[in-house]
């Protein structure tokens, strides 16, 4: 990870800021809060506290509400945007698994011939 993706990910924004940022209201953030859609993190006295990629996320599901979605279809959506993400992932890695071991039959068949 980044030094620039941990600082996204830094939650230091209260919800007047993510309120003007998004054009959300607070009622609205507070929903998406509880209804598990986001997860800010909490400051000392337990306020919330936002991430760049908590404005990302608000942005989001305000355009799949615009959208005629609902909560329980936004939850669908994602959860199977993160499956399809899972199943890429393992995917990328299986390949990669596949060029290593190629590389590392060539070194054994070749070893003897390589310079370093």
């Amino acid at each position: 990870m980044s030094e620039r993706e941990l600082r996204r990910d830094l939650a230091v924004l209260p919800i007047s800021a993510v309120r003007e940022l998004t054009g959300l209201s607070d009622r609205q953030i507070r929903y998406y809060d509880q209804q598990g859609l986001i997860e800010p993190q909490r400051g000392a006295g337990k306020q919330r506290r936002y991430s760049l990629a908590d404005i990302d996320r608000l942005l989001k599901i305000a355009d799949y509400m615009d959208a005629g979605y609902t909560v329980a279809e936004i939850r669908q959506v994602e959860e199977k945007q993160m499956r399809k993400a899972m199943a890429k992932s393992t995917e990328d890695d299986e390949q990669l698994r596949h060029f290593l071991a190629n590389e590392l039959l060539k070194i054994g068949r070749f070893g003897d011939q390589q310079e370093y």
